[in-house]
């Protein structure tokens, strides 16, 4: 699913990434399962959603509207 990214840059900005880790590490630590492999020690819940987010596994959108009310949803995967 590749998409074409119309409204904001190419990638995730820092407030995008900093919403998507706290999202994960909300998941992660109610008893979602993790996604990726990890090193030995790791267990803190932001640590494995930024683990997560930095492969690029995780199934989830972000929607970024404009001041019109327009918006478009554009996958993770498309924001690398």
């Amino acid at each position: 699913m590749s998409g074409n990214v119309m409204i904001g840059p190419p990638k995730l900005t820092r407030f995008e990434r900093a919403r998507i880790a706290g999202a994960r590490a909300l998941q992660v630590s109610l008893g979602a399962p993790i996604l990726v492999e990890l090193p030995p020690r790791v267990s803190d819940p932001i640590d494995i959603a930024l683990a997560e987010l930095n492969e690029g596994v995780l199934p989830m959108t972000i929607r970024r509207t404009l001041p019109d009310g327009s918006h478009q949803d554009i996958a993770l995967v498309d924001l690398r």
